[in-house]
């Protein structure tokens, strides 16, 4: 087809490594540290269709049909309850809209706010789909210095003071994607304080937090927040099931108003029955219980993959030991491009995620995401050996 037929904006739009990747984990033979994907076997399978079997028959014309946009009302009431009760963020039900994964609200946002050549402030690196996602809207991105703790408060203030056209802040502070690091309270309230001063919002990506594995919970950069800059994003993908497609987006009335406005223009709403099952299971099931279920099974696989990473990988490789989530961040020795370490691996039946796609700006090819929730004990150190025999071929 002519390329002239396509609007401007689809030069920017590339296809995800991520999504392209699992097309080739889809073999069972593969070893896979390569998407996000939780255990499906941890999905509660049973108890999702009794509570199917009775929405069609108790309330099918209800579950079935057209619904309002903003969402199901009394699962955003659990979900503002929720928000409270784990992060101690405040947000009204009317401040609460359902998306469909938290991927559309990530659109959505670029949609309402970015106009070509704002500036985008990100971690440095970053979560590859909210770079996809906003990349569709032509926003100059700025890379923020970043380390162990999050964003350097100094780095980002520079960075705001010499902006242009200063948009938003998007930050993953709960054992991020791809790094698996978690911000301090005090980088929290620094963000805080500098979105305050210098009147920029911050979009807080929180599909993770829920998934700590030892240490205290730390309050959600919306809890710190009283002046209505910070709009929190949230999803059922990583606590319950991803294949939903139940996600949430908090934030100020003002700007809820604006993100109906483009989701009636998406979708209309979100599907009626995958919210009225989830609310469902959180009104009859332990819902608290279940999480704990998950941190205990994915607790076990971070031991295993950090371990084996101790055990085969060379020593000048670096790695970290997240508290949380589903990653871990891996800087191979110099010399080693990790898209290349990658085609060979998958001679060997393992996948990962190359580093590099995951810094808007200055790329570094040594580095990768590997990914420890999908796969059991035994099958992660195996692919971690292979992973590390690769390393060898190639120095």
């Amino acid at each position: 087809m002519v390329a002239t037929l396509f609007a401007q904006r689809m030069e920017y739009i590339k296809a995800s490594e991520i999504r392209e990747l699992l097309k080739i984990t889809e073999r069972p033979e593969v070893i896979s540290f390569a998407g996000g994907l939780p255990a499906p076997e941890l999905f509660p399978i049973r108890t999702l269709a009794e509570l199917a079997s009775r929405l069609i028959i108790d309330e099918g014309k209800k579950a079935l049909q057209y619904s309002a946009t903003e969402g199901y009302t009394p699962l955003r009431e659990k979900i503002s309850s929720r928000m409270k009760k784990v992060f101690h963020a405040n947000a009204a039900v009317d401040e609460i809209m359902i998306t469909s994964g938290s991927q559309q609200a990530l659109d959505f946002i670029g949609k309402v706010l970015i106009n070509p050549g704002d500036e985008v402030f990100m971690e440095s690196p970053s979560y590859l789909g909210a770079i996809n996602a906003f990349r569709a809207y032509e926003p100059k991105f700025v890379e923020v210095e970043t380390d162990s703790c999050g964003m350097i408060p100094e780095a980002l203030e520079e960075a705001l003071k010499s902006a242009k056209h200063p948009k938003f802040i998007y930050v993953v502070p709960d054992f991020q994607n791809p790094t698996g690091r978690t911000w301090s309270v005090k980088r929290r309230k620094a963000l805080v304080e500098l979105a305050g001063k210098y009147g920029i919002i911050v979009v807080e990506d929180n599909p993770y937090g829920e998934l700590r594995y030892e240490g205290e919970m730390v309050p959600a950069i919306k809890a710190l927040d009283t002046e209505g800059w910070v709009v929190y994003l949230g999803t059922f993908s990583k606590t319950l099931c991803p294949g939903m497609r139940i996600g949430w987006v908090a934030a100020n009335r003002h700007l809820i108003e604006k993100l109906v406005l483009v989701k009636q223009g998406a979708d209309l709403h979100t599907s009626t029955i995958s919210q009225m099952q989830i609310n469902l299971f959180i009104e009859t099931e332990d819902f608290d219980a279940h999480v704990q279920r998950l941190r205990q099974v994915y607790r076990k696989r971070r031991d295993a993959i950090t371990r084996a990473m101790g055990r085969y990988f060379p020593e000048d490789s670096r790695y970290n030991y997240p508290e949380g989530g589903l990653f871990t961040w891996v800087e191979l020795p110099a010399g080693i491009d990790a898209a290349q370490l990658l085609k060979e691996a998958l001679k060997r039946d393992v996948a990962f995620v190359p580093g590099a796609p995951f810094f808007p700006c200055a790329p570094r090819k040594n580095t990768m995401r590997l990914n420890f929730s999908n796969m059991p004990e035994n099958r992660i150190e195996q692919g971690i050996m292979r992973l590390a025999d690769t390393m060898v071929s190639l120095q």
